[in-house]
């Protein structure tokens, strides 16, 4: 009871100050927009020339470049909209990256990349099969692009589940694609995906793996990167860091 009573004395109180409170000082609050200019933005898309103009070592080299400003938290500032609007009549991609679908892996941002730049395959494990080898051929052979990225990442959870051989429905199929590649890796410790060395191994197995089979089932690329038109390069992406590294 006595604790009910002091919060009604002070609930009283404080009303009766309310009350008291003479109109002309009563404070009135004004909300004041302010408009931020956002300097550099940028607004123009890669043109077919710009496209043709560069070699794959060039695309490379400006995708290590994005994957700097990404680590530092400075990306290119773009008007998102007027890029849509210039190139809802035609793109020129300077490349294809394949990703696994991970929602940790932002390809675009990772590379500091705008609308228009890049195709980008996903599939969890980033592996190929027939209708990424046609997007890829698509990419390069009829749109122009210079390079296939293939990009693993580290913490992968498809490449875990090669690793433990998982069985469940459609993933079953989907891992054995994978699989190959974690057997191709010699290592005589704990092969499981509680040991984090060999889950980095088997990631970079897999990234090889799929190169390889990007040559091998996909003779037009193979032709196009042995006369030097594209260049098929891998990579892993380190979650902890933002750092993107080349093979």
């Amino acid at each position: 009871m006595k604790t009910k009573t002091i919060v009604t004395a002070i609930g009283l109180a404080t009303f009766l100050m309310s009350c008291n409170t003479p109109a002309e000082e009563k404070v009135e609050t004004t909300t004041v927009e302010v408009e931020k200019e956002i300097t550099g933005l940028v607004q123009e898309v890669l043109t077919k020339e710009q496209r043709d103009a560069l070699t794959p070592d060039d695309v490379v080299a400006s995708f290590k470049d994005g994957n700097e400003r990404f680590q530092n938290n400075d990306l290119t500032a773009r008007d998102h909209s007027e890029q849509v609007r210039k190139t809802t009549n035609g793109q020129f991609p300077k490349a294809i990256v394949l990703s696994c679908v991970d929602s940790r892996v932002p390809v675009e941002d990772v590379f500091d990349r705008g609308i228009g730049d890049i195709f980008v395959a996903r599939v969890a494990g980033n592996f190929v099969n027939e209708d990424i080898l046609g997007s890829m051929e698509f990419a390069c052979k009829v749109s122009g692009s210079k390079i296939i990225l293939v990009m693993g990442h580290e913490h992968c959870g498809a490449v875990k589940a090669a690793v433990d051989d998982v069985k469940l429905g459609n993933i079953t199929a989907m891992l054995e694609k994978i699989r190959p590649a974690v057997l191709s890796v010699e290592y005589e410790g704990d092969r499981t995906s509680k040991n984090k060395e060999f889950v980095h191994m088997a990631c970079e197995s897999n990234v090889k793996n799929t190169m390889n089979e990007i040559r091998k089932q996909s003779p037009i690329l193979k032709e196009m990167e042995d006369n030097g038109e594209i260049k098929i390069v891998g990579a892993v992406y380190d979650m902890d860091s933002g750092k993107v590294d080349f093979f």
